[in-house]
């Protein structure tokens, strides 16, 4: 055999190495992955790979319980999580929180009975679910529901628990949770305990809550044989302290949503996942008074692919104020590491760090957590164990436990978490509280919806926002209460104004964004489509009461009418009930009312309630009395209702004057009228664009 030389021995050598990499892919030597990375590149939905089969992830990750949530501004979440921990740490049962939009649920039937499945379930508008629940609530109610195996009845395994989110000033009042409710009961499923509603409308929602959960842990420890132990913290997340990174650090989130946004690639779509960083082209006030203010604001869709219809609201992705950000790391002693980067990780397999990391305390806490949010009772009570002292644990208890105790001396206020610790612990630093509890007992900072105030057919890449700035005093409270969105708005618009450091009610905010992103003149917004809509026919009559910004959707919809007239389109009656206090202080887009009128002609009416001009406070509703006539003739004629603003008074006020109206002019009783009214909405006739 020829002997090897050593240029042989080095291409043998290459070879050699060549094959062993690509057999091993690189496993020796490859990049190493950052263990505690998370970098919420797949900004939509669940990543490459993941099940979407319950079963599956169930019995892979050794779980027993799921609580689903849906959810639209992140209370249901935040409850299920609750649920999540509670029924771990009181009853040891193996639980997991699901996104409903995570999962097929056709193998629902295929659930053990050594399993219970959990619905927390809110309400979205006019009995609608939310945007993360509506293919589950479709597949649920539907006609012909066909699941993985042909079982009589199909669900006679499922046990499962409900618990619904509604508001009582809305007609469907709780239907999600109603009509899921009865979908499984008719399928045979077993629900364990009573079937839940909290009710946002008369405030009482945290309560609700926790007056249900007792009595159905109950049920379902007698269920199931489940005992109750003593509740101990266990952490869902690790904390890991970077020493290698700094804020500085390229691959370090400082706020920005995902991936795309830290490398600076954003791109769609769109949506709850994922904002667009959109220039503000706009911005001023409406009132004439130095104590209120109202913002209109252009934001500029044209460089993405969001686009809007008449009548869709807008998600502003709001930032916390600094002196909130400052007072929370400040009394928990994270003040001198507030840049300090860190990883979260999830210590179990199906729980979801709620942000991208690596981060810092600072970014989280920023941008991340609703640290300016009222405190629950029962997050106080899970604190109490990490007190400074004694009396700070004993008051802690007390107050999550005794409802009357905690109205008094919490919620009338509406102190947030950092407020409540700074006055229980009399100033003391709560150093003891890990900050995972934080991640988990803290709502995620959530996008604020506003109805859009223009019209998609006059001006479709530029969307309007009009915003009362949220500054109230609460009797026995040093500082006002503040809107953290609004405020943060206004400081947008006094920047780009031209004042460089803006100070709404003294509160600063980092209006420039993660790394100067957003250079104080842009906004973080998504689109949401809404079901409040002008009828496709021009011709059709409509009737609008909006009092205060509950004229925002109303002045794209003129806006919308007005642009069709010029385009010599036939336009119907179109009248419209304005409120506010006084036309010298607070009557919006007064000479755009008037350029209106001038395309529109005839067909325009506006009808004013100014509340503080006269010896009596005249409001909307009493407007539309005087006129009971032409409405009575108007709805003859189908015409459209839309009521946008306060739901507790003025929307239930309006719909019982207008059952009045109908009465009266008809001749028939006013249950009568109102068993028309209540067809005109299930019609589509008569529609609401409400909050509490």
């Amino acid at each position: 055999m020829a002997q090897l030389d050593t240029l042989d021995l080095i291409v043998l050598s290459i070879i050699l190495v060549g094959t062993v990499a690509y057999f091993t892919k690189g496993k020796y030597w490859g990049v190493t992955k950052d263990p505690y990375a998370n970098s919420f590149a797949n900004a939509n939905g669940l990543k490459a790979g993941k099940t979407r089969n319950i079963i599956e992830k169930m019995d892979e990750s050794g779980k027993n319980c799921v609580i689903f949530y849906g959810s639209q501004t992140g209370t249901a979440e935040d409850y299920a999580s609750r649920l999540a921990k509670e029924g771990k740490s009181r009853f040891g049962l193996d639980t997991m929180v699901a996104d409903l939009e995570d999962y097929d649920y056709e193998n629902l039937d295929a659930i053990s009975e050594d399993k219970v499945v959990m619905f927390v379930l809110a309400t979205y508008g006019e009995g609608e679910p939310t945007d993360n629940a509506v293919d589950f609530y479709e597949f649920i109610t539907g006609e012909d529901v066909s699941f993985s195996e042909s079982a009589d009845p199909p669900l006679g395994n499922l046990k499962y628990v409900a618990f619904g989110l509604g508001n009582n000033t809305y007609e469907h009042y709780n239907s999600m949770v109603r009509n899921v409710n009865k979908a499984l009961e008719k399928m045979g499923g077993h629900r364990i305990g009573e079937a839940g509603e909290g009710d946002d409308g008369a405030g009482t929602m945290e309560e609700d809550f926790l007056a249900w959960k007792e009595p159905m842990w109950a049920a379902l420890a007698e269920k199931m044989g489940l005992e109750e132990r003593e509740a101990q913290y266990e952490p869902v997340f690790g904390i890991v302290e970077r020493e290698g990174l700094t804020r500085d650090s390229p691959e370090v989130y400082l706020g920005e949503p995902n991936k795309m946004h830290l490398e600076g690639s954003a791109k769609g779509p769109f949506n709850a996942h994922n904002p667009y960083i959109a220039p503000i082209a706009e911005s001023r006030e409406l009132f004439q008074v130095p104590d209120r203010n109202c913002l209109h604001m252009e934001v500029d869709i044209s460089g993405s692919n969001l686009s809007y219809q008449t009548g869709d609201h807008i998600a502003v992705w709001p930032t916390n104020p600094g002196q909130e950000v400052d007072y929370f790391l400040d009394i928990l002693g994270l003040s001198e590491k507030r840049h300090q980067v860190i990883s979260v990780k999830a210590l179990e397999p199906t729980a979801k760090v709620p942000f991208p990391t690596p981060t810092t305390y600072d970014a989280i806490v920023r941008y991340h957590m609703e640290i300016c949010a009222p405190v629950s009772r029962q997050f106080l009570a899970t604190l109490a164990a990490f007190a400074p002292d004694e009396a700070s644990k004993t008051e802690m208890t007390k107050l999550g436990s005794d409802k009357g105790y905690f109205h008094d001396k919490v919620s009338k206020y509406h102190y947030n978490i950092a407020g409540v610790l700074r006055t229980v612990g009399g100033g003391q630093k709560w150093t003891s509280i890990p900050f995972s509890a934080f991640i988990e007992g803290v709502t995620k900072l959530q996008p604020r919806y506003y109805s859009i105030s223009s019209s998609s057919l006059a001006q479709p890449k530029k969307i309007s926002i009009t915003a009362v700035v949220e500054s109230q005093v609460i009797p026995g409270r040093s500082d006002p209460f503040q809107g953290v969105a609004t405020n943060y708005l206004f400081a947008l618009k006094e920047k780009q104004n031209g004042d460089p450091n803006p100070k709404p009610f003294g509160q600063t905010y980092e209006i420039t964004g993660p790394r100067n992103k957003y250079d104080g003149i842009h906004l973080p917004v998504h689109v949401r489509h809404s079901n409040f809509k002008l009828p496709s026919d021009p011709s059709k009559p409509i009737i609008m009461i909006g009092p205060g910004t509950g004229v925002a959707p109303f002045r794209g919809f003129v806006q919308e009418r007005a642009h069709q007239a010029t385009a010599g389109e036939t336009i119907g009656k179109t009248l419209l009930f304005f409120g506010c206090r006084k036309r010298g202080e607070d009557f919006m887009y007064e000479s755009e009312w008037e350029d209106r009128k001038k395309a529109l002609g005839d067909s325009f009416e506006m009808i004013n309630a100014f509340s503080r001009e006269g010896p009596k406070k005249v409001y909307v509703q009493h407007r539309l009395k005087e006129m009971a006539k032409e409405i009575n003739e108007l709805l003859e004629k189908k015409a459209y209702v839309y009521v946008c603003g306060d739901a507790a008074n003025m929307a239930r006020e309006v719909n019982t004057v207008l059952a009045q109206i109908i009465a009266e002019q008809r001749g028939v009783s006013e249950a009568k009228g109102e068993e028309i009214v209540k067809n005109m909405r299930a019609a589509n006739q008569y529609q609401e664009d409400v909050w509490s």
